[in-house]
């Protein structure tokens, strides 16, 4: 499994984890499934969503991308919306499987994220040297 390297570990001043410390090798990874985003969820959830975003456009920005060690769940709220499959076929059960920012459906979605006085992205550092 890839780790993103530099990559923020959570939302910063919560617990809205954006990546997974290890791979799962009893069951394998979790497979990416499209979440439904209600108009009645709290804000902290959007923010984590927005959060998330900003974080993939600062690390990849429009080239595709290895999921890697980023968290399924937190990929679910975006999939098949701001972030779609970049390979066909797609396999939403391999960390090796590839994805890109769709990147109207993302501006469109969370036009903050790409405002050119969009505040900058914090990273964690601490989970650059966990292995």
């Amino acid at each position: 499994m890839l780790k993103h390297r530099g990559f923020p570990g959570r939302l910063p001043g919560s617990d809205f984890q954006f990546v997974i410390r290890r791979a799962n090798k009893k069951d394998g990874p979790t497979k990416i499934v499209r979440r439904e985003r209600y108009k009645d969820r709290k804000h902290a959830d959007r923010m984590a969503d927005q959060g998330f975003l900003a974080a993939l456009w600062a690390h990849f920005g429009e080239e595709p991308f290895e999921r890697g060690n980023l968290d399924a769940g937190r990929l679910g709220w975006l999939f098949g919306r701001e972030v779609v499959p970049a390979e066909d076929p797609f396999d939403p059960e391999s960390y090796e499987a590839l994805l890109r920012i769709d990147v109207k459906r993302a501006e469109a979605a969370f036009p903050e994220v790409f405002s050119p006085d969009a505040p900058p992205v914090q990273f964690d550092e601490d989970w650059d040297n966990d292995e």
